[in-house]
């Protein structure tokens, strides 16, 4: 448990879903579940790819909003630091004592930019992503102000077709603008390519991956060309980190779903046609559910629906069963096909999300559990921060 956080005096079905040394079978649903060994075992093997591949790991913070998820991933894992989305959530990792932040997005907002300056006061290098002259100036000012350091990274669409500049002149001319801006440091480029990441076939991520790495040589071929050398080329999902890794031109991987996985992400093939969530990485992450209904034969009622997990990848898959299926959602309630009537009334069963990232947004706690016991309680630290 974070140790800003206490469950003293939380009441169990009401604060919390569950306390430490309770069993599983008493754990009150529906709510997200952590296995600690699978959590574990990924998280280190993660961290030993990094490392035998030279390269180093910035975990991505929004997909598990978790300080204490994220502290584990740099003690188990050896990640240097964490990814940010938005200021607020790098803000309660800067609080959670988090010391390496990317806000890997741009932020242009006056009260936001304010907050973000303020940040290196937490005790942490913070950095973040540019991708037009205006932000340096704002960016500029705002840490002269609050008499802090930002760094900053181009950002490069290298195929996301959202943020980032398209040319190598445009990021020149931010990297110079950088460079001689009162309070900012360039510390490299951000080229992170989304869209590939759930592409299922192995061949077409990597055919979207050489097309994304040409504009990103480009860009770096340019910037050394004027003298400009990134400390930081950065980027890299659990779909491509290994195309990254082997590129030679990123130095660090930004990966993040691969420490809980989800059902998407499960479809993803590996190099040989396996399924990466069959080997290459393990199911740690689930809504656990109770059946509530069973009134027609053929189909159960479970008490988590769309206010319980995100479907914008899909429905959920119920773990470990091939006899039932999760057929539809509403508000309040999972519709699970039970062709044979197996289910019971309050029988257990464990969801794995569409959606990792949006899933866990919605709650407020993980339950950890080991061995049929709940180990550690951790909060969704950084649940709703939005801003």
């Amino acid at each position: 448990m974070n140790a800003n956080t206490s469950l003293a005096g939380l009441a169990v079905g009401y604060d919390i879903p569950a306390l430490p040394g309770m069993g599983e079978a008493d754990i009150q649903t529906p709510c997200l579940i952590l296995d600690l060994d699978a959590l574990e075992r990924n998280i280190r093997k993660m961290g030993e790819y990094a490392r035998a591949h030279g390269m180093r790991h910035r975990s991505h913070g929004k997909m598990h909003k978790s300080i204490d998820v994220q502290k584990l991933q740099e003690t188990l894992g050896g990640a240097v630091g964490v990814c940010c989305q938005k200021v607020s959530e790098a803000e309660a990792f800067a609080r959670g004592g988090i010391q390496d932040i990317l806000v890997s997005n741009e932020v242009r907002d006056r009260v936001k930019i304010d907050r973000l300056a303020h940040l290196p006061k937490y005790g942490a290098r913070i950095s973040v992503c540019v991708d037009e002259l205006a932000n340096v100036v704002e960016l500029s000012a705002a840490a002269q102000r609050r008499d802090t350091t930002l760094e900053c990274l181009v950002e490069i669409d290298c195929g996301g077709g959202r943020c980032g500049v398209k040319s190598a002149s445009a990021a020149i001319e931010i990297a110079k603008a950088i460079g001689v801006a009162p309070a900012l440091k360039f510390g490299g480029i951000q080229a992170y390519q989304g869209t590939l990441q759930h592409l299922e076939s192995y061949e077409d991520r990597k055919a979207r991956f050489d097309d994304a790495l040409g504009p990103v040589k480009a860009v770096l071929e340019a910037l050394r060309a004027v003298g400009l050398r990134p400390e930081l080329v950065s980027g890299g999902g659990t779909g491509s980190y290994y195309f990254e890794s082997t590129s030679g031109v990123y130095n660090e991987l930004q990966c993040g779903s691969y420490a809980f996985m989800d059902a998407d992400y499960g479809r993803v093939r590996d190099k040989d046609g396996n399924r990466i969530d069959h080997g290459e990485w393990e199911n740690a992450l689930f809504i656990l559910t109770s059946v509530m209904s069973h009134t027609k034969p053929d189909q159960a009622v479970c008490d988590a629906g769309l206010k319980a997990q995100s479907l914008d990848s899909g429905l959920p898959v119920i773990h470990g069963r091939n006899d039932v299926k999760y057929i539809s959602a509403s508000d309040e309630h999972g519709v699970i096909e039970d062709k044979r009537g197996v289910l019971r009334i309050n029988e257990r069963l464990k969801l794995v999300p569409g959606h990792c990232d949006p899933t866990c947004n919605l709650h407020d706690w993980y339950v950890g559990v080991r061995n049929g016991k709940v180990e550690v309680v951790w909060p969704v630290s950084a649940r709703g921060k939005s801003y």
